[in-house]
């Protein structure tokens, strides 16, 4: 059974007023992920499928087509996992 290591490659967290957690997924899985959050997710904005301005459960993120995303405003570590399980598996 397929789990959020998988597709994840690195989960980098920010410090400031605001949290935010860095998700870099895996090369080699990276258009498979950028498809299922896609599919799943509500796209607020776009710019030319390369930066997509989402939301997904009140969570607002920024997915980059690169195979990088930018989540904000959340708790902990563990909420995020839960939202990329959610969103990837």
């Amino acid at each position: 059974m397929a789990s959020v290591e998988d597709y994840v490659a690195r989960i980098e967290e920010t410090c400031g007023e605001e949290k935010q957690f860095i998700v870099l997924f895996k090369y080699e899985k990276k258009q498979e992920v950028i498809a299922k959050i896609l599919k799943r997710a509500k796209v607020e904005k776009s710019i030319s499928s390369v930066i997509f301005e989402l939301t997904f459960k009140n969570v607002s993120f920024r997915l980059y087509g690169t195979g990088k995303a930018i989540f904000r405003n959340l708790k902990d570590k563990i909420e995020l996992r839960n939202i990329l399980s959610e969103l990837l598996l």
